[in-house]
């Protein structure tokens, strides 16, 4: 591999699907993915019916927004202060509209800036990275169960099946005060970022997602990967989007051979 083939562009391709599942009659995720920007997002509303729903809507809605001609550190603060927004948005939606009713919604978001990944995210909504087929998580669950791993009270193990296995600490629309987990990471050729709400991971493992992944091109693993949870007759919203890294081929100019 030469020093042009290492400084070649990524180009990203993206497949993504949401789902009621199998039980639900409403679906209170919602997904966007802007391949444009690069710019992908999942969020998972919460407060039932005509609540949750809403709360997810205006979450991607905010982040619809978003230029792509900004520097990296525009690139996340305008994530960030469009979060930030949305939350003040919920909270007045919900005063107004609902009397005060609690909603809110999960956001993981994706984005990439040259071979800068940043994830930035409020609940339990996940990012995993695929390198060389080994899964990576890059977000951590804003969790009940999530602190109390980290506190070394329980073990991974244990929180598979745990009472508050579904209770989250932070959401979008929860509260006045909103804090944003960020991180940065490497992005490389080959890379596989998949992004999904609860709904997905409890049902599927990793090891499930290793090998869809491996085996399968994204808009049809994508697709494999929601049949295996609603084999599974799975009680909440599904939603995955994937996001794969491939090598930008070079413009032909006068000068080059395209042979």
């Amino acid at each position: 591999m030469n020093d042009i083939t290492l400084r070649r562009p990524i180009s990203w391709k993206s497949a993504q699907i949401s789902h009621v599942g199998t039980v639900r009659e409403v679906n209170e995720d919602a997904i966007i993915s802007l391949p444009e920007v690069n710019l992908w997002v999942v969020a998972d509303g919460m407060g039932g019916y005509e609540a949750g729903n809403v709360a997810s809507q205006m979450v991607v809605q905010a982040l619809q927004t978003i230029s792509e001609n900004q520097s990296l550190n525009e690139f996340v603060n305008s994530i960030e202060d469009e979060l930030i927004g949305v939350n003040h948005r919920i909270l007045e939606y919900s005063d107004i509209m609902l009397e005060g009713r609690m909603l809110g919604s999960t956001v993981v978001t994706l984005a990439i800036k040259g071979r800068v990944g940043i994830c930035l995210w409020v609940g339990d909504s996940r990012l995993y990275r695929f390198r060389c087929k080994r899964p990576e998580q890059l977000s951590r669950d804003h969790s009940e169960v999530e602190e109390q791993i980290q506190n070394s009270i329980i073990s991974p193990e244990d929180a598979e099946n745990h009472p508050e296995l579904n209770v989250i600490t932070r959401a979008i629309g929860a509260g006045s005060e909103i804090y944003i987990d960020i991180n940065a990471f490497s992005t490389q050729v080959g890379d596989i970022f998949l992004l999904c709400s609860d709904g997905f991971y409890n049902v599927v493992s990793t090891e499930d997602m290793s090998l869809a992944l491996a085996n399968l091109p994204i808009d049809q693993a994508v697709e494999d990967l929601l049949q295996t949870v609603l084999d599974k007759r799975a009680d909440d919203n599904v939603s995955v989007i994937l996001v794969k890294g491939e090598q930008s081929k070079l413009p032909v100019t006068s000068g080059n051979n395209p042979d």
